[in-house]
Parts: C-alpha cells; sequence; structure tokens
C-alpha cells in the first residue's frame, strides 16, 4: 500500500512540474481541491476556525489571533544544536492544544512523525520528559518510518484521517524530495480535515512553502527558579525560554520576542532579555571546584635526552 503510494505521489509531482512548464494550472492541487469539495468538507471560504493563542498580547496580533488549526506552522532551527528548541517550542504549542481540546471535552492523541536522519541527530521523545513539559505520554504516539517518502505519506493519512489533535511532523534539512508542491499537498489535507500539521525543520534554511506561518527558533538562557516567597533559587535552572523570529506572515514588519514556557500551567509568558551578569557570591547551576591553572604541562620544551650515534650500514 506504501509503495502504491509512493508512486502516486511521484505522478502527481511529475504532472505538476509538466503544468507548470506549460503555464497551466497544478492538476494535482486541482484534484485534491476537487476531492475535499466533493466529501463535504469545508473551503476556505467558509467558516474559520479559531486559532490557537500564545496567551502573548503583542505576539498574537501579529499572527492574527494564533497558530491556525487547518494548517502548516513550521517552526525552523538553523543550526543543529537549536534542533531541541524548535522541538521543544513544537511540543509546548501542542501541549496547549492539549489542554484546550481537554478543556471542550475532546481527548484526541498526538502524532510525532520523526524522519529518519532527523531522529539520529535529535533523537527521539522521551515519555517522562513529556510529562514535565506539560504534555499527556499516554495521548502521544510516536511514529518513525524509515524512509522520508514513507513519513511524508504518513503524515498526509494521519492529517487526513482526522484522528489526531495535531500531527508534527520532523524533518532535517531541505530535502529535494520535499518541497513546494508536497507542502502544498499537505496543506490541502490539512485545510479539508480541519486539523494542524507543526513542521520542525532541524537544521535547515528558509524555503517556499505552503505554511501560514513559520518561526525560527533559537534557545535562550534560563533563569532561576522562583519560588513561592518571590524569591530565586540559588543555583537553581528555571523554566525554558525560546527566542522566536517571526519569518513568515502577512506582517511584513519583523517580529523577534523572548518567551518562557510554564509547563505546569501549560502558558508562555513573554520575559525581557536575560541579565547574563551573575549577583556577587551567586554559583552557577552546575558549580563546582574552582581548579588551579596547568602548570608544567606538555606545552613547555622537553628536555633533550642522551644520544646514540648509529654506524652507516653503506
Amino acid at each position: 500500500m506504501a509503495q502504491h503510494a509512493l508512486a502516486r505521489e511521484r505522478l502527481f509531482a511529475l504532472r505538476e512540474t509538466i503544468a507548470r512548464l506549460e503555464g497551466r494550472p497544478a492538476p494535482a492541487l486541482a484534484a485534491a481541491e476537487q476531492e475535499a469539495l466533493a466529501e463535504g468538507r469545508k473551503t476556505r471560504q467558509e467558516r474559520i476556525l479559531p486559532p490557537l493563542p500564545f496567551g502573548v498580547e503583542f505576539l498574537d496580533g501579529a499572527l492574527e489571533g494564533g497558530l491556525p488549526l487547518d494548517a502548516i506552522t513550521e517552526f525552523r532551527s538553523a543550526l543543529s544544536r537549536d534542533a531541541g528548541a524548535a522541538s521543544g517550542l513544537a511540543m509546548a504549542v501542542a501541549a496547549r492544544l492539549q489542554k484546550q481540546e481537554a478543556d471542550a471535552g475532546r481527548v484526541l492523541p498526538l502524532l510525532w512523525i520523526g524522519d529518519a536522519v532527523g531522529t539520529l541527530e535529535a533523537g527521539r521523545p522521551y515519555a517522562p520528559g513529556l510529562r514535565d513539559f506539560g504534555l499527556s505520554p499516554e495521548r502521544f504516539l510516536h511514529a518513525a518510518p524509515r524512509k522520508l517518502d514513507e513519513a511524508l505519506w504518513l503524515a498526509e493519512v494521519a492529517v487526513e484521517s482526522a484522528a489526531f489533535s495535531a500531527v508534527i511532523f520532523e524533518v532535517r534539512g531541505n530535502p529535494a524530495h520535499f518541497r513546494l508542491t508536497e507542502s502544498r499537498r499537505l496543506s490541502l489535507r490539512a485545510h479539508a480535515a480541519r486539523r494542524p500539521l507543526f513542521l520542525v525543520r532541524q537544521a535547515g534554511a528558509e524555503e517556499a512553502s505552503s505554511a501560514a506561518f513559520r518561526l525560527h527558533v533559537e534557545p535562550a538562557p534560563s533563569g532561576l527558579r522562583p519560588l513561592p516567597d518571590g524569591s530565586k533559587l540559588s543555583g537553581s535552572i528555571g523554566n525554558p525560554i525560546f527566542r522566536l523570529t517571526l519569518e513568515k506572515s502577512r506582517n511584513p514588519a519583523p517580529l523577534s520576542i523572548l518567551l518562557e514556557w510554564n509547563p505546569h500551567e501549560r502558558e508562555f509568558l513573554p520575559i525581557a532579555e536575560p541579565n547574563l551578569v551573575r549577583p556577587p557570591g551567586e554559583q552557577s547551576a552546575h558549580s563546582g571546584a574552582q581548579l588551579p591553572a596547568s602548570a608544567n604541562g606538555p606545552h613547555r620544551p622537553q628536555a633533550m635526552g642522551a644520544l646514540l650515534a648509529f654506524e652507516r650500514a653503506s
């Protein structure tokens, strides 16, 4: 079944390439739209789902109310070392969506589809960590297809089924098999099924896609953990903080903001630029003994030893 679907996808891509060269509408996109209309689903001109807000007025205003729940939202990290930040933001947004649906009486699972290459680089989701981050592990499903084509097919089928509160698709870089054509097809499926698709792109560059919004995500230094009396716990690590840059939206003005994620309340909090200067007497979270500077190390020239002369053989 998967092989048949992959062959169909390649055929659609070839037809779209020919149509683009001839200046005609892409047949695969038109067919997908007709299929959605034939099944009696809503189109973009009809009722729109309320977006998922971040709860931060400044950011939600730039996002026209929040993230759409019937489209693609991309979370991009430019470097491999920032992949955890992009994954963390996607999980935080999914946790807010789970809370919103639970309050409305809907309990649907979340599906995470990990590209094989991306999983090797960034690892797999860790169940105890998911709970600490605000997600419900019992409603979290993870799929690890062996090839990107299989992952794309699974993402399309999962979104179209409308069986999940959201589908998170993790991909590394800018693979040749995942371009604008595949992005458009996923976007049509998400809109027809009225379900969101969160795309987590590791170490990828900006490129054309059908994502409604694209956020560049970087990690930011966390502060100290607050205590009930308002003081800070010395040597502790607080909630994760993300530096977000809105790269794609209808708002042409650039936007950059620091957000703190509170996993217990499942809410984002805007914060100011952190002060990295440690107060006098404050110890770091991983403080240890201060070792003296090295001496008599290998950088010093070694004393020359005794020399033994050999007679030449010839």
